[in-house]
């Protein structure tokens, strides 16, 4: 990853505000300033012990102010009840040009927008940009330009591959490539129970499972192949596999996902509003 951006200030290293920090430190990545915020000083501490400029809040309640004062752009890692919190009192210390990115689920631009004069993108990444191989949706406010666009696509594109969408959009990405990891991993528990059921030992049960997620993963990716495809060679006719899918297909998978993921959807309404 080669990117140049302009000095950053991340408020809020949670395990995402964490990810892109990590992101934004990797070979390749040039910026001017990096500033970080957090709640306890334990994790200031130890992100100054990497060599991080970092304040925490809870000693120093002029951290945030003092981590936006440079910078060209500022990622709120912040919960999303703590959003607009946050915007109005970084408001009086942001620069002017500076870009405000977010990554909390339900907050719209424009109730950031309410708050700040900057222009505002909101993203939605997921977690595997702990690992460099997250999936991130932006979408720009009323004020956000194709250059401010593309600025948050280098910052994200640290941490993986990055989707540029209507803001309509993206509460809808973010039951799918947001909570998505979550239903795989749930998968994965379901499976290895059931390998657990049929008499292999847990460490066993959970070495075959993963490795085979993995690489049907890896898989997908390097042939280039649609999914449907690939589990059409797996299942032979009159065979082993083509007797399991069966019964899966007899849950109505399709119409379960849809529901989990409109259930999802639902709840990023819900906290847009503030529920």
């Amino acid at each position: 990853m080669n990117a140049s951006l302009p000095a950053v200030a991340i408020i809020g290293t949670g395990s995402m505000g964490g990810a892109i920090l990590a992101g934004l430190r990797a070979p390749g990545v040039r910026l001017p300033g990096l500033r970080a915020t957090t709640r306890s000083e334990a994790s200031a501490a130890a992100l100054r012990a990497n060599g991080v400029e970092a304040r925490a809040t809870e000693h120093d309640s002029a951290a945030n102010t003092w981590a936006v004062s440079d910078a060209g752009l500022v990622l709120l890692g912040v919960k999303p009840a703590q959003i607009t919190t946050v915007l109005a009192e970084l408001a009086p210390s942001l620069r002017p040009d500076a870009l405000v990115v977010s990554v909390a689920a339900g907050i719209t631009t424009a109730a950031m927008e309410d708050v700040v004069p900057n222009p505002v993108v909101r993203a939605m990444p997921n977690t595997p940009a702990l690992i460099g191989r997250g999936v991130t949706g932006i979408a720009g406010g009323a004020r956000a330009t194709a250059a401010h666009l593309a600025l948050a696509d280098d910052l994200f594109r640290t941490v993986g591959t990055v989707v540029e969408l209507p803001e309509a959009q993206i509460d809808a990405l973010s039951t799918i490539s947001g909570s998505g990891p979550a239903y795989v991993f749930l998968l994965i528990e379901e499976l290895t129970r059931a390998a657990e059921a049929m008499g292999f030992e847990p460490d066993v049960a959970a070495l075959l499972v993963q490795q085979t997620f993995s690489g049907a993963a890896l898989l997908l990716e390097a042939t280039g192949e649609e999914p449907a495809e690939l589990r059409r060679r797996v299942t032979s006719p009159k065979g082993t596999t083509e007797r399991a899918i069966a019964v899966l297909q007899e849950a109505q998978l399709a119409t379960v996902f849809e529901r989990a993921a409109r259930a999802a959807q639902e709840r990023a309404r819900e906290l847009a509003a503030g529920a």
